[in-house]
């Protein structure tokens, strides 16, 4: 029987797509077999960065594989972010990343090198990162409403400091002096949440909005004093904290979020495994509680899930900087 040429093509290339699905099956079935790196836009020891490191000690065990932290402030996020939106899509790059970055940060960096709502793949909530007032142990301020009153008396005198233009620092002080009636405060941008901690000890601001786990050692070392906590409730660590709301400021509300993502595309079997792995670390006991010291209040989530939310926010936030006029750097 003769065969022809046609015949020989086709039969070709359907083995090279058997062996090419067969291939790229095995691939993802093998799924990790190298160390694995997680890119955090903020410096070290920030809440995102410490949670990370724990949960990532945990989720390693899980996978076979090592997680190796890999810190890249600067620029509000923009440069992290970027090497993980830039990153291959399969599966060895995470995004370890606050909802600044997300939600915020886009929207006074119209230039920026990605999207925030394409160019990565949501993966997991990890939890919510509970805020603080903080000035510093040498302040004349013993609570939030010495603080606005100051404020008050005289405009644009006190400093803040933020992790920069848009960052959840910046945007949390934004709201409260919005809720306050409009209070007029010097904005001291830093690069990232650690250093904006470390200024309002070094008395270089008055004040700072930060996230708890930020400042806790800080606060333990007695380098800075917690006026009040943005939660609806005292924080169980800190009970003789009054919460912002009950200082004066009703309902007054502000936290924000650390969660993982991957680059866009990355296949949904690899997605769908690092999840699962997420959760089992949220899971178990030790790993809870040393991720909760760091101010985190553990969540854990689907990837749609994360992905339906982060959409949600990235709209309130649009409406909050373009109402309170925040503008491109």
């Amino acid at each position: 029987m003769r065969t022809t040429p046609q015949i020989l093509v086709r039969g070709a290339v359907a083995a090279l797509l058997a062996f090419a699905a067969a291939t790229g099956i095995h691939a993802q079935s093998a799924y990790p077999n190298k160390p694995i790196r997680m890119i955090i836009p903020l410096a070290a020891g920030s809440a995102v960065d410490v949670a990370a490191r724990v949960l990532s000690a945990k989720m390693s065990q899980g996978l076979g594989q090592s997680i190796v932290i890999e810190n890249t402030p600067g620029a509000s996020g923009l440069l992290g972010a970027d090497r993980v939106a830039k990153a291959a899509p399969d599966g060895y790059t995470l995004g370890g990343f606050n909802d600044s970055i997300l939600t915020m940060v886009p929207h006074v960096q119209p230039k920026a090198p990605w999207n925030a709502l394409t160019d990565f793949d949501p993966l997991s909530l990890v939890g919510t990162i509970e805020w603080g007032l903080v000035v510093g142990v040498d302040s004349p301020y013993k609570t939030a409403a010495d603080f606005i009153a100051a404020a008050k008396a005289s405009p644009g005198k006190l400093r803040f400091s933020s992790g920069g233009n848009a960052s959840p620092q910046h945007i949390g002080m934004v709201l409260f002096a919005s809720r306050a009636g409009g209070l007029d405060m010097l904005h001291v941008p830093y690069k990232g949440a650690t250093p904006a901690a470390v200024a309002v000890a070094a008395g270089e601001v008055d004040a700072a909005m930060q996230g708890m786990g930020t400042v806790t050692s800080l606060l333990q070392a007695h380098k800075v004093r917690l006026l009040a906590v943005a939660t609806h409730e005292r924080l169980k660590q800190y009970p003789d904290v009054p919460t912002i709301d009950e200082s004066g400021l009703k309902g007054f509300f502000f936290n924000s979020w650390f969660a993982m993502v991957v680059p866009a595309g990355t296949p949904k079997p690899i997605v769908e495994r690092l999840n699962a792995e997420v959760r089992t670390a949220l899971a178990d006991p030790d790993t809870r509680a040393r991720i909760v010291e760091q101010g985190v209040t553990l969540r854990g989530s689907s990837a749609q899930e994360l992905g339906e939310a982060t959409k949600a926010q990235f709209e309130m936030y649009r409406k909050l900087m373009q109402d309170n006029g925040i503008k491109p750097d």
